[in-house]
């Protein structure tokens, strides 16, 4: 079986909904994204073979294939064709194991993967109105029943059965914020960020929040823990990564920065929802042949601080190695194109660090996970 490479990978600014990026189309900001990544790269955009974007709610300006579109906003050549990828949160980095697995199997050897989402214009759950996915559905309804599928009640029956409380999740909020805050201050992302006229940097972090400021949010739902403070931003944003074979990196002068050492998916409980990054990373060290020591950084989604702390709590990961540069609670969540930008933070991250191992994982509508370990070269 062929490796998969890492060539390039590059991300817009996070913007916040209604902020920089909202005036952009979808097409637009994923198209100069992508065309910035093989100008870096150096590649001729006519030698890529396919582009997979990420993309939830694909209504409006996200409709229509919007990875062919942005391809097509961008100028690049007509022969190249593009396709859409939905599994929800985690549709950006399934976009990046798609095209892995395209390398890997030898029937493609230079694909780009990535994720676009603009939250400003198609507001979240806009393609779940009105009846939403379950509604109507006798085989859910005889599994299931009619009880109430939310991520919001996800994120406090998790806090509950692993006893989180309010301060705890607040308390990992806050990290979150200052670890975002110094990595923009040190200029960590600098190398990855493409600047865009609307905006170049990331918008989210907030240097004026507080403890105490977080503790007078109420909460989400009646009774719960989970709060606006402890759960991740709406936002805006792209991002895009060159996926190569050794073919592709000898014929256009390449340099692989990380290879994709382990990919896979898994599924949990459709209710809890949340939960299933904790097995799923479990099954994917355990196939990679590496321990949770053996990785160097942790990127796991920030969707709610609850999920962060319970996966902390199974894994026994070192707080110290998970989202060094803060996650979506203070950078944002972009849904479509979060896994990608995770991957492209955990590719420089690594590089910045000089570390070999680096794992990725994310929670996912429907109760799923993607896990990828990736090794710097």
């Amino acid at each position: 079986m062929e490796t998969a490479y890492l060539a390039a990978a590059a991300r817009s600014a996070v913007g916040r909904r209604g902020g920089g990026l909202s005036g952009v189309h979808p097409a637009d900001l994923a198209g100069q994204v992508i065309a910035a990544l093989l100008d870096r790269a150096g590649v001729d955009p006519g030698a890529v073979d396919d582009v997979v974007l990420g993309c939830v709610d694909t209504l409006g300006p996200q409709s229509g294939d919007i990875a062919r579109t942005a391809w097509l906003a961008a100028g690049l050549p007509d022969h190249v064709p593009g396709v859409t990828v939905d599994r929800q949160c985690g549709s950006g980095q399934q976009a990046v194991h798609f095209a892995a697995q395209a390398v890997m199997s030898g029937t493609a050897d230079l694909v780009v993967a990535g994720g676009v989402q603009s939250m400003s214009r198609v507001p979240i759950g806009s393609a779940m109105r009105p009846d939403g996915p379950y509604r109507g559905s006798a085989g859910w309804a005889a599994r299931y029943g009619d009880q109430e599928i939310d991520q919001f009640r996800s994120a406090d029956d998790i806090a509950a059965t692993w006893d989180l409380s309010r301060a705890e999740l607040e308390e990992w909020a806050l990290t979150s914020h200052r670890r975002a805050i110094r990595a923009i201050d040190e200029g960590r992302f600098r190398a990855e960020i493409v600047p865009l006229p609307e905006t170049g940097a990331d918008e989210g972090p907030r240097r004026d929040t507080t403890a105490a400021r977080m503790a007078g949010l109420p909460p989400l739902r009646p009774g719960g823990v989970t709060t606006a403070a402890t759960s991740s931003q709406l936002a805006d944003g792209a991002a895009a990564l060159l996926v190569a074979s050794a073919r592709a990196l000898h014929e256009h002068g390449l340099r692989p920065r990380a290879a994709i050492r382990h990919l896979s998916a898994r599924g949990g409980d459709p209710v809890l929802m949340l939960t299933a990054p904790i097995e799923a990373t479990a099954h994917a060290l355990a196939r990679a042949g590496l321990g949770v020591a053996d990785i160097d950084r942790f990127e796991v989604n920030e969707a709610f601080a609850s999920v962060l702390l319970a996966w902390l709590r199974e894994t026994g990961a070192d707080p110290a190695r998970v989202n060094v540069n803060g996650g979506a609670i203070a950078l944002g969540h972009p849904l479509g194109a979060t896994g990608a930008r995770l991957m492209t933070g955990l590719l420089h991250e690594l590089e910045r660090c000089g570390g070999r191992y680096g794992l990725l994982t994310m929670c996912e509508g429907g109760g799923q996970a993607n896990v990828t370990v990736i090794e710097r070269l």
